[in-house]
């Protein structure tokens, strides 16, 4: 090695460690500030915030819970002071009743992960809220939002959609927004918005389809994308978690398939913002 080798190498050691040293020191800070912002100034510890209840479908997959795990340990390193549980609607522990069973009376907001309106957003949470105990809020579903299209753009650009969309890919690309599919006609409503959306972050057409219980399949969307010249057509992946939707809809892309949106940033940050969004609701009502 050089001695001008050396002296590069050293140089860039030396920087990694100060980045590593001032990641550390910044989560040391955070860390510290929302300690002591639960404090007041008279030195009395401030009440506790609401429970944030994160309200999952549940599945027989496992990567399914793994990756909601994953997801609700940034939600909490975000943001350590709030107490943050996880309930199943049905096939996973602990289920919703007994989440909100353990908690007493105290007081909860309930954030779906589930991306737009529909039977268990506006039935199922509700009806299990309202049979507990707990003094409970429930959030709006995540979908539509900026936050999910930001999602869903770094997950088809990891796939290999370009990051700036040349003649070609205007001309002759398209997406498949894929997801899972209700009777709900404002669920639909929302999923449209979301390809909307996402249509004029990339600059192509992007076309709602389904797994099940809706029109049109992926199948169906691909064909008539293709029927239109559009021959480069990517799906999106338009669940939280890899599961067998997910994995049924990736198989049937002619050309890429985007990852679910899973534990991208994007989606901790989401959630505490449906968090917040309630509370702020709360307040303004109650004022």
């Amino acid at each position: 090695m050089t001695a001008t080798s050396k002296a590069t190498s050293q140089s860039k050691a030396a920087r990694d460690h100060l980045d590593s040293t001032a990641h550390i020191m910044n989560r040391i800070s955070s860390q510290l500030a929302s300690q002591l912002s639960l404090v007041q100034l008279d030195g009395r510890r401030r009440p506790e915030p609401p429970a944030l209840v994160v309200v999952a479908h549940g599945s027989r997959d496992p990567r399914t819970l793994n990756t909601v795990m994953e997801l609700l340990d940034q939600v909490r390193e975000q943001r350590p002071d709030v107490p943050v549980h996880l309930g199943h609607i049905e096939l996973n522990e602990p289920l919703l009743p007994d989440t909100l069973a353990s908690l007493g009376t105290a007081e909860a907001v309930l954030v779906p992960l589930l991306l737009s309106r529909g039977y268990h957003v506006k039935r199922d949470i509700p009806q299990m809220a309202a049979a507990a105990d707990a003094r409970t809020r429930v959030a709006a579903p995540l979908g539509p939002h900026p936050l999910l299209v930001e999602t869903l753009h770094a997950r088809l650009v990891e796939a290999g959609w370009p990051t700036a969309a040349d003649e070609e890919t205007r001309r002759t690309g398209a997406v498949v927004l894929a997801a899972a599919g209700s009777r709900d006609p404002d669920s639909a409503a929302d999923t449209r918005r979301t390809a909307q959306l996402l249509s004029d972050r990339l600059g192509v057409p992007v076309v709602p389809a389904y797994a099940s219980a809706a029109t049109p399949t992926v199948d169906t969307a691909i064909r008539a994308l293709t029927a239109r010249g559009r021959h480069r057509v990517a799906v999106a992946s338009y669940f939280t978690a890899p599961g067998l939707f997910a994995t049924q809809c990736a198989e049937k892309a002619p050309w890429i398939a985007a990852a679910p949106l899973g534990t991208h940033p994007a989606m901790a940050g989401l959630i505490l913002h449906r968090y917040e969004q309630s509370l702020a609701a709360r307040v303004t009502t109650a004022a």
